[in-house]
């Protein structure tokens, strides 16, 4: 990586501004979802399969089940709600 490449990354966005609050929405949600999913996967890790055997391909589909889960779900438990209010009180209005 070189000086060249890193002047030429993205700006941050500015909280208060549709653009910016819209970015934080969407960080804070995907940051609920990586608190959901480990939610899940703590609360299943002792999980019995009674149907099927319990093959790689088996674990592969819940953890992939268990993200999409959470992905779908990002917004609707409060913590990004709560973070997106206290980021955007902490933060630089314009």
């Amino acid at each position: 990586m070189d000086i060249a490449s890193v002047n030429t990354q993205k700006a941050l966005p500015i909280i208060g501004s549709k653009e910016g609050d819209k970015a934080l929405r969407e960080k804070t949600d995907q940051f609920e979802s990586i608190i959901v999913k480990m939610m899940l996967d703590e609360a299943m890790k002792d999980e019995k399969n009674l149907y099927t055997t319990n093959d790689p391909g088996d674990k592969i589909f819940k953890s992939m089940y268990r993200e999409e889960l959470s992905n779908a779900s990002a917004g609707g438990f409060g913590f990004s709600q709560m973070l997106f209010e206290h980021l955007t009180q902490k933060g630089v209005k314009h």
